[in-house]
């Protein structure tokens, strides 16, 4: 688990790794290697990040005001993505949207090809990775119609 994105907290080395193991012996085993890779990565990680989670999630208040905070978030991203799918299916750009609404998270997986990716960029400015990736986040009602004509652009032009 990663408290990275849902903090704000990047760099600062805020998360659990868990292991679950068939018994106490297999995971005394496990344990001593996670201890042989950690060592080397780092002795004393950081402890702001630690201080601050304490610090929010300490606070009923913060708290409270942080999941709030959150859940908003998280609304704003299944509206764009709704607001993607919808826009890409009533445009008709050829392929399958569905993927767009059942993914989770601030970023997405497209679903387009290297070459379409290379056309958002150099074409139209959007900015994602070669793989399709790209960041949810930066989406919204002022800049949807624009991403879905250049979605559908770069679809049509290079072909599904």
């Amino acid at each position: 688990q990663s408290f990275a994105k849902n903090l704000g907290l990047y760099g600062e080395r805020i998360g659990m790794l868990h292991i679950v193991c068939s018994d106490s012996d297999k995971a005394k085993k496990v344990l001593s290697q996670l201890k042989l890779v950690i060592r080397p990565m780092y002795s004393n990680p950081p402890i702001h990040g630690a201080q601050l989670v304490i610090k929010i999630l300490g606070d009923a208040e913060r708290c409270k005001a942080w999941k709030q905070q959150l859940a908003e978030m998280a609304t704003r991203i299944h509206e764009v993505r709704a607001l993607l799918r919808g826009g890409l299916e009533k445009k008709g750009t050829p392929g399958n949207w569905d993927h767009i609404t059942s993914q989770i998270g601030m970023f997405s997986y497209t679903g387009l090809s290297e070459p379409m990716c290379e056309r958002l960029i150099k074409e139209h400015h959007i900015y994602l990775l070669k793989s399709g990736r790209i960041s949810m986040a930066g989406l919204n009602k002022g800049n949807m119609e624009y991403m879905v004509n250049a979605v559908d652009e770069v679809v049509r032009t290079c072909g599904r």
